[in-house]
């Protein structure tokens, strides 16, 4: 004996199923706009926020990101924002298990400011401490991909503490990138 079912569907269903299809195709239209983090962190960086830009993970800047976050980043372009020698990036890495969001501003091929827009993990939310984040300025970039200077660990938060170190290694490599390649 077989047991089948019938599935009827009616025209109201289908109203609503269209609906919510257009509904879930509108909603990537407003990710052009950034995050309320995203823009305070700009606000707060330049007097007036340049123009986005964009850099492209390719080739050989490809595999020195990799070479510095262990793993390919999720995006093959990443967007910047530059006023002279100033730019400044949003960048995200998993922490334990969830990504973190984090601004940084690089100036002269030294670190200005790095900056906790958006913190997920459950654990380890000291690493958005001023006190924390202000070992950054000033740094560089030595032997082509490590800091010039060694970063205090949080008990508790190693793995936050090495994702903001891998974040801000990779943006002053994106900047050297942008600076020698002389894009305006």
């Amino acid at each position: 004996m077989t047991d089948s079912t019938s599935v009827w569907v009616t025209s109201s269903d289908m109203a609503w199923l269209s609906l919510l299809i257009l509904l879930g195709l509108a909603l990537p239209a407003g990710a052009d706009q950034p995050p309320a983090e995203v823009s305070t962190f700009l606000a707060t960086t330049f007097q007036e926020a340049p123009e986005a830009r964009d850099i492209w993970l390719t080739g050989d800047l490809r595999t020195r990101a990799r070479d510095i976050l262990r793993h390919d980043y999720p995006q093959v372009r990443v967007q910047y924002w530059r006023s002279g020698s100033r730019t400044a990036w949003v960048l995200d890495e998993i922490g334990k298990e969830r990504p973190i969001t984090v601004g940084v501003v690089i100036d002269h091929d030294r670190v200005e400011k790095v900056s906790v827009l958006v913190y997920r993990e459950s654990r380890g939310w000291e690493v958005k401490s001023p006190a924390f984040t202000a070992q950054f300025s000033g740094a560089r970039l030595a032997d082509g991909t490590q800091l010039d200077r060694d970063i205090d660990g949080i008990s508790g938060a190693t793995l936050s503490v090495r994702a903001l170190q891998k974040l801000t290694r990779l943006a002053l490599l994106l900047h050297q990138q942008t600076i020698t390649e002389g894009k305006p």
